[in-house]
């Protein structure tokens, strides 16, 4: 009877230590795997780092020459310099586009760079250079200095042109509908993404978009009627480059490429395909030029990649903030949204 206790326990101990073994082991597991992971997200975190101060040191680098003058960045032949001229007034007379410093922009746009264009070209050129393609950061995150180096953005941002503006404007728009004011208060065609709101029924956002761009426009004109006569006199010439005269760009009259961009955008609203937003306004560009595609960088932070940019978690930031809203609360908003 002794023995047969005996052996019971010595077999419980044998099982109570295999238990303990095992949930070590299992215990071990999971530290490594955790440890793993922990390493992992370090290891793209300090990716991240590396790409984007790879990306803000050569910007930098590049405005550092811009501010110094530095050949061959001291021309006066580019965009930046076109803007930097409105300080002597607007000439819409001749201006067309394609042609060599001409201002094309409403004269709404002249005055808000006002502040700036009393400094030097130079210094002008470096501010601009910075505040165009930080942006950059934003939008693409760790994928900002391998953008960077395509021949579209690195053209943008030597031109000095506002595509990656515009490109904010088509993620911040969807939040913020006052930011369409920009691309109809300049280039006005890439505006079309307005028509989001308009195909999804969000008439506040339309009003909002809308009442901005002519509140803007009408304290403008106030200021300057003349300025604004002489836009509106260039906008009816319809003057677009032709080829041979050395620039390079898509040779499709806006009129083929409008009725697309107003298609692809209302397909996309329709079917909740924020995307297509980038892409209608580079359709409905008044020209398509080498670096035009640069507003497409819009599409980093919009598709799969988004969580992994500052932009796509902006934006998925506030979805999930009202996806998380209570019931009555999402009601009034879609009430206030549809009125």
């Amino acid at each position: 009877m002794i023995a047969l206790v005996g052996r019971d326990a010595r077999r419980r101990i044998r099982l109570a230590a295999r238990v303990i073994a095992d949930s070590g082991a299992r215990a071990r597991v999971r530290g490594v795997t955790a440890t793993r992971s922990v390493a992992a997200h370090l290891s793209r975190l300090d990716r991240e780092r590396l790409s984007i101060g790879g990306f803000v040191v050569a910007l930098t680098v590049f405005a550092g020459a811009r501010f110094v003058a530095a050949s061959p960045w001291d021309i006066p032949a580019f965009d930046a310099y076109a803007y930097w001229s409105t300080r002597d007034g607007l000439d819409y007379a001749t201006a067309a586009e394609g042609r060599t410093g001409a201002y094309l922009y409403s004269p709404a746009f002249a005055q808000l760079i006002a502040p700036l264009t009393v400094l030097p070209l130079a210094t002008f050129a470096g501010i601009w250079t910075l505040a165009l393609a930080l942006p950059l950061v934003w939008l693409a995150g760790r994928y900002a200095l391998p953008l960077a180096l395509l021949p579209p953005v690195a053209m943008s941002i030597g031109l000095g042109q506002l595509d990656i503006a515009f490109a904010a404007v088509a993620v911040v728009g969807l939040r913020w509908p006052w930011a369409w004011a920009l691309p109809l208060l300049t280039k006005v065609t890439p505006g079309i993404g307005i028509l989001w709101f308009l195909v999804r029924g969000e008439w506040r956002a339309v009003s909002i978009a809308v009442g901005a761009t002519l509140a803007i426009g009408l304290g403008s004109a106030i200021l300057d009627p003349a300025g604004w006569a002489g836009w509106f006199g260039m906008l009816a010439r319809l003057e677009f480059p032709v080829l041979g005269g050395g620039l390079i760009f898509l040779p499709v009259d806006l009129w083929i490429r409008l009725p697309v961009s107003v298609a692809v955008v209302t397909w996309g609203a329709r079917t909740d395909r924020q995307w297509t937003i980038p892409v209608a306004m580079v359709l409905a560009l008044p020209t398509i030029f080498v670096n035009s595609p640069t507003i497409l960088v819009a599409l980093v932070p919009l598709l799969a990649a988004g969580p992994r940019t500052p932009a796509g978690r902006w934006l998925r930031g506030a979805r999930s903030r009202r996806d998380r809203a209570p019931g009555w609360a999402t009601s009034i908003r879609r009430t206030i949204d549809r009125s």
